[in-house]
């Protein structure tokens, strides 16, 4: 599914059209991605962009990244299908997204920091908005798991205050938006098999050798 771009005098009347999202993917010549950008640069200065969003090679594959003004609000991995993804953010956030890679610039580069083994800790602003309830109580919890460590899904089931919703932590995390930045890579079963992952399983895998090797 592919979502046209807004045209140059739309945003020159100053909105954006309220039913249009970019596809995750980005074809056309120098040309036209030139002009993308310069629409987005237009866009984010007259205060018309509410999502940006931008991919990332990584060793995990190809990630989604979308912030708000207020953080980072989505990472998908390929699996996600990006551009329900980014369908789902429109209905969800705000009808104002569009591809603009210079705000995520931050986002990027403490990944590929990650990726690269040279950082544990990140440092993002992130807009939870997406998440609520038990859900949001639990991926809380998640953000304080160690790098190189692990926790399993009844443990964090209690410190959620909630020991009997072991499934239920594993539905969080199932539905994590922020992965790898929120760490549910780092949650596994009691016997210490690796459960599921949104990434899939080998993703899940590859974060947690990354992370044990450095």
């Amino acid at each position: 599914m592919t979502y046209p771009g807004p045209d140059p005098g739309t945003l020159i009347r100053g909105r954006l059209p309220s039913h249009r999202v970019e596809s995750a993917d980005e074809p056309g010549s120098d040309r036209v991605r030139e002009l993308r950008r310069r629409l987005a640069r237009q866009a984010d200065r007259a205060g018309l962009l509410d999502v940006a969003y931008r991919t990332l090679d990584t060793p995990v594959g190809k990630l989604l990244l979308a912030a708000t003004t207020r953080g980072l609000v989505r990472i998908a991995y390929p699996v996600e299908d990006h551009d329900r993804v980014l369908q789902t953010i429109a209905e969800r956030v705000s009808p104002r997204v569009m591809r603009a890679p210079a705000r995520l610039d931050p986002v990027a580069w403490e990944l590929d920091e990650y990726f690269a083994g040279r950082r544990q800790v990140f440092d993002l602003p992130l807009d939870m908005q997406l998440v609520h309830g038990f859900r949001r109580t639990v991926l809380a919890h998640l953000i304080g798991i160690r790098y190189g460590t692990t926790a399993s899904y009844a443990a964090i089931a209690v410190a959620s205050g909630h020991p009997r919703a072991a499934r239920a932590v594993g539905t969080a995390c199932a539905r994590n938006p922020l992965p790898v930045v929120v760490p549910c890579h780092r949650v596994v079963k009691s016997n210490g098999s690796l459960g599921q992952y949104v990434g899939g399983v080998d993703a899940k895998q590859r974060l947690l050798s990354l992370e044990a090797a450095a």
